[in-house]
């Protein structure tokens, strides 16, 4: 159970808080619902008897937000190379509501969108895995957005940019490393 003023997470949607409980008949069907802020003015209802169901959590602390900035430091972490297999996976991380899933997404196709670009539908899913990660880091460290957006990407080009260094640097002792003709 939340209480008003409680800073939480919507899953697919960021981080918000809660400015009410209203009790609302939608459909003949009267039920408490949080009243949830989200950034941009926008507010959500949500049911409370099906909130933490549907993934509704508090925030994380000061000390989690650190660990998801580690994530963002590492490098990334393999992905499909089917283009459709890979949305879905980070479709199901963004889904999962989980901070450092979500941090995971953020970096990886930041890296992807870096080495060679990104789908239309991937560029929306960045924009938006970004947007709730940000939302939630503005919150747990009681920050500005813009502050905690640039900390993310310089977070990101840092990473990225020493992640190509020890690709450049490093050759697998599996590559072939002379040319064999075919005949």
């Amino acid at each position: 159970m939340f209480n008003i003023g409680d800073k939480v997470v919507y899953p697919m949607h960021g981080a918000g808080t809660i400015e009410g409980i209203e009790e609302k008949d939608i459909l003949g069907e009267k039920q408490a619902y949080y009243i949830i802020k989200m950034p941009g003015e926008v507010k959500v209802m949500v049911p409370t008897s099906k909130a933490e169901g549907i993934g509704v959590r508090d925030i994380i602390d000061k000390e989690a937000a650190g660990k998801v900035f580690k994530v963002l430091e590492t490098d990334s972490t393999e992905m499909d190379v089917n283009w459709n297999k890979r949305y879905r996976d980070n479709m199901d991380k963004m889904k999962s509501g989980d901070v450092y899933e979500v941090a995971d997404v953020v970096r990886n196709l930041s890296f992807k969108q870096k080495e060679k670009g990104l789908s239309t539908g991937e560029k929306k899913m960045l924009l938006n895995a970004k947007q709730i990660l940000v939302s939630e880091l503005t919150l747990a460290e009681n920050s500005n957005k813009d502050e905690v957006e640039e900390l993310v990407n310089n977070t990101i080009n840092n990473s990225f940019t020493e992640y190509s260094k020890n690709i450049a640097n490093s050759t697998p002792d599996n590559i072939v490393k002379k040319f064999i003709p075919f005949n």
